[in-house]
């Protein structure tokens, strides 16, 4: 860890949190028109893509202490490389919370520290455990998704193309952290793991 990359990562917090995203993919709903969801079906849509959002902002603060702490420069790359991906997924988030009328979680700031703290102690316990919890992340934000395109209205074809592009890159990550040697995580803190999301997800729903 230098100076430089402290730097870099204090830069990244706060255009993560403050400053709009930016992608370097094209949205994959971008092509698809938007349907009349009503009152509810919008709402609804705005809340879950609102916490689709905070996953995101999330993910961007566990890569970051991640690859702060991470040993081995090929399993940094491969941290640095998920994180410009989920960049993409939290401009495409950002795009669709702004067409549904709604807003960003208010809480994204303590969303970002806590995560970052978390992220930057799985890489000082060495890089296997560090891709262990990036697997296992990465396996929960499938399952996470998995629920959100059968909670989402079904007539909402552009959120639920997001999702599905998300879900497919999600996989990704998860295989390359086992390919680079991702340890298995111990049942009770992927248990915790699974309770602390929970309760991200509840509240960002309505804050």
């Amino acid at each position: 860890m230098n100076l430089d990359n402290l730097i870099a990562a204090f830069d990244n917090s706060l255009r993560t949190v403050f400053a709009p995203a930016r992608a370097g993919r094209a949205n994959p709903a971008g092509e698809i028109a938007e349907a009349d969801l009503g009152e509810a079906g919008k709402r609804e849509s705005e809340a879950l893509m609102r916490v689709n959002h905070v996953g995101e902002v999330c993910a961007q603060a566990l890569y970051q202490g991640q690859a702060l702490t991470a040993r081995n420069p090929e399993a940094r790359a491969a941290l640095e490389e998920a994180a410009r991906e989920e960049t993409d997924h939290l401009a495409w988030c950002e795009d669709r919370i702004e067409e549904l009328g709604g807003r960003k979680s208010l809480l994204n700031p303590l969303w970002y520290a806590g995560s970052f703290a978390l992220g930057a102690t799985a890489g000082v316990l060495g890089d296997k455990w560090n891709l262990g919890f990036l697997a296992e992340t990465e396996r929960q934000v499938e399952a996470h998704l998995d629920e959100h395109l059968r909670q989402l209205p079904e007539q909402d074809a552009k959120s639920r193309a997001i999702v599905e592009q998300m879900k497919e890159d999600e996989i990704r990550h998860a295989q390359t952290a086992v390919h680079y040697g991702a340890a298995e995580l111990p049942p009770p803190v992927k248990l915790a793991m699974r309770g602390m999301s929970m309760v991200m997800k509840r509240i960002a729903h309505r804050i």
